[in-house]
């Protein structure tokens, strides 16, 4: 039996400190995996992962440790097909959760604004994150974790 984790993309990760609180309440094991050093809290918990600078270099960090009974909060859509194709979930810091039937569309989407970018023409970006994208994310959380622990038990 493996016992769920937490891997957190965290270079511009805004959920941080809501994470923390449901990994300590729920007794998850969390990697906070960054291109630089982040203020942390000191708990046990708790283990910063800084890998070197470079393109896709956490995202591989992340990748290739995930498994099925693992949950992994990140923006990235690559890197979130990369953990689903681990076994693991993956789901956005605003609550959307990516999903074996959502991450083909997530990712045209992304090469779509991608191309539109080259060309020159502006895009919006994600709307502001507020309040309601925490409660939503609190509430994913809770769920991917109650997943990743009955894949855990087997």
């Amino acid at each position: 039996m493996t016992a769920p984790r937490l891997f957190i993309d965290a270079d511009a990760c805004p959920v941080k400190a809501e994470a923390f609180r449901v990994a300590e309440r729920c007794g998850l094991h969390v990697f906070v995996v960054s291109n630089g050093w982040i203020q942390l809290p000191r708990a046990a918990f708790i283990e910063q992962v800084v890998v070197d600078a470079g393109p896709d270099v956490a995202d591989d960090w992340i990748a290739e440790r995930v498994g099925p009974a693992d949950v992994v909060v990140t923006s990235d859509i690559p890197l979130a097909e990369r953990c689903l194709a681990g076994g693991a979930q993956a789901i956005r810091p605003n609550g959307d959760a990516f999903t074996a039937d959502s991450i083909g569309s997530a990712l045209a989407g992304r090469m779509v604004g991608e191309h539109l970018r080259s060309m020159g023409v502006a895009t919006s970006g994600p709307p502001p994150f507020g309040p309601k994208d925490r409660s939503n994310f609190l509430q994913a959380l809770d769920r991917a974790v109650a997943v990743a622990r009955r894949r855990a038990a087997g």
